[in-house]
């Protein structure tokens, strides 16, 4: 479905996470190891937070491997707060705004995954966005109508239970049109300080999720890494599939999970669906 990588820490080149891993972004967008497809080419996007107001985005419809712009603005450009995302569609269009991440404001969101028989679902759940926000949405993805539920439901101010209300009322959206499993996702979010990701489908077989194991007992493990010893203590990554082959560098997140990154911080939650309190219907 989609390929997506998650990372905060000291500054880095773009280029160091999307390139030059073994198994980098860029490599996964042809050859992806755990994806449903292999190939992950109907677009990419990049969001990163540099010294604007708000996170800057870079989107293009080009496969990530073919796109000469990309290999051009990795090499230059650096953050300390980057959202990487491949595409493959579940059936909306190839374009730009269907691209992730998608941004409101301070925040991202990207998704990997599929709302189940969306076209049967669309209208009942964008019904319920906040009207004020609805204007704001500009493509035609399950995925961004799912970032402007969340939004709905108070992103802003508790993206757990949010997204949990969200997810809630996919679920129980589908299940009334005859829909067994109405939801298949990894998503990320973040405000630029904090990052949210999260593992869940409705039948209890999710997409691949995995976090970066402790930078400083990777340093200790590998001596004669210079990577390992550039980055600093606080460095996290959440990916789709890890980057490399690096033994102990990566876990796999559980199902039913939460995964909240702050400065070094990193605590893993229990996530399941709850009942919206109140929807914009």
């Amino acid at each position: 479905m989609c390929r997506w990588l998650a990372y905060s820490g000291s500054p880095v080149r773009l280029d160091d996470l999307l390139y030059k891993p073994v198994n980098s972004l860029v490599m996964q967008s042809k050859h992806s190891r755990m994806g449903v497809e292999t190939t992950n080419g109907d677009g990419f996007g990049v969001g990163w937070y540099g010294t604007g107001p708000t996170p800057g985005v870079y989107h293009s419809t080009e496969p990530a491997w073919h796109d000469r712009n990309l290999r051009e603005l990795a090499g230059h450009a650096s953050a300390g707060h980057v959202f990487a995302h491949i595409r493959a569609t579940t059936g909306t269009a190839v374009q730009q705004t269907n691209c992730h991440p998608f941004r409101h404001g301070q925040w991202l969101w990207m998704h990997n995954g599929v709302l189940t028989d969306f076209h049967k679902v669309k209208r009942d759940l964008a019904m319920a966005v906040e009207p004020d926000l609805y204007p704001e949405i500009e493509g035609s993805t399950d995925s961004e109508l799912f970032f402007y539920l969340a939004l709905t439901f108070g992103l802003e101010r508790d993206p757990q239970a949010a997204v949990a209300e969200a997810v809630g009322l996919i679920e129980e959206t589908g299940r009334r049109h005859g829909i067994d499993y109405p939801l298949q996702m990894t998503v990320a979010t973040t405000d630029g300080d904090t990052t949210w990701a999260f593992r869940y489908s409705s039948e209890g077989n999710s997409r691949s999720l995995f976090h970066s194991n402790d930078i400083a007992t990777l340093r200790a493990q590998y001596p004669d890494n210079p990577l390992i010893h550039e980055l600093s203590d606080d460095t996290r990554l959440v990916v789709s599939e890890p980057l490399g082959d690096l033994r102990g560098a990566w876990r796999e997140v559980p199902d039913a999970t939460c995964v909240v990154v702050h400065g070094g911080e990193q605590e893993l939650y229990p996530f399941s669906p709850s009942t919206p309190v109140a929807a914009a219907v």
